[in-house]
């Protein structure tokens, strides 16, 4: 009687944030009869073959290599669920191709997707208030996490301590900062700050400042909350990539200085258009100052 084949599986047991597999394998060894199946090894491989005799009884080890369907990672970070989230209201976002994938995530120029809370624009606004009232800008960190299907949420709103004009704000003290996001776990999604007195745009120091978290994460976003511009109070900003990025990369001046467009008509800067209003995400508030 043919002995009974033993089959060896390595099982892809994790799946990083990425789509890539970890190489983290479980051995699993299967023995169990199967009198209907003999097994014959041809080159360096081997191949089943049912109800087919053979002259001589051996035993052989089998790899199995299977491919894992990418799905959903519900990880530890997603606090509840989350009716759909509704699309940033920003007036005349510049879009570019967008495409659904099979797992359902929605790509726009290839940027993954940014959640943030409305609640947390809101927030800032109170926060900022005694400054705005002084016409003298304030400043804030966009912090979060990467979570299921390559989708950034704006968890953590971060008031650094800072020193501020009417047309510019500094942080002081950053190692604070990156104490609170390295105890908190937080990525550095971006950065809100106020126009008290101006209209809704980037200045060219503005342009500098986002260009440093831009070249970090190319989903950071820029914030503007201009509470007396009456047609646009907020608005959600990036360079444009590649060109935009590219004349502040190689810019070096300092200063509020003009930049001379991008060669090939393209704006430095648009409005986002792959950021998210979600109006039942949670935030939290950390005011360093």
């Amino acid at each position: 009687m043919t002995p009974s084949p033993s089959f060896v599986i390595l099982v892809p047991q994790h799946q990083d944030l990425f789509g890539n597999l970890i190489i983290a394998w479980t051995r699993v060894t299967i023995e169990e009869s199967f009198p209907w199946v003999s097994v014959k090894l041809e080159g360096d491989g081997g191949s089943i073959h049912p109800n087919e005799e053979s002259d001589e009884e051996s035993e052989s080890d089998f790899l199995v290599n299977y491919e894992m369907e990418y799905g959903v990672n519900q990880l530890s970070s997603i606090r509840q669920p989350s009716p759909p989230p509704v699309l940033a209201k920003i007036s005349n976002p510049i879009c570019g191709t967008s495409e659904l994938t099979q797992e359902g995530l929605h790509f726009t120029n290839s940027y993954h997707d940014l959640h943030i809370s409305v609640r947390m624009m809101e927030d800032f606004l109170r926060l900022a208030e005694q400054n705005t009232t002084m016409n003298l800008e304030t400043c804030g960190v966009l912090a979060g996490s990467l979570v299921k299907l390559l989708v950034f949420q704006v968890t953590t709103l971060i008031i650094p301590k800072q020193e501020s004009t009417s047309n510019s704000c500094q942080t002081l003290n950053e190692e604070e900062i990156f104490e609170v996001q390295d105890n908190h776990s937080l990525l550095s999604l971006g950065w809100i700050h106020t126009h008290p007195s101006q209209t809704c745009f980037l200045s060219s120091v503005d342009l500098h400042t986002h260009y440093s978290y831009q070249v970090m994460l190319r989903e950071a976003i820029a914030i503007v909350m201009a509470p007396t511009d009456k047609s646009s109070p907020h608005g959600i900003f990036h360079l444009s990539d590649p060109a935009g990025v590219r004349v502040i990369q190689d810019c070096d001046q300092r200063g509020f200085h003009p930049h001379y467009g991008t060669g090939d008509g393209s704006p430095i800067y648009e409005r986002c258009s792959h950021v998210y209003m979600d109006p039942c995400l949670k935030h939290e508030v950390i005011d360093l100052r």
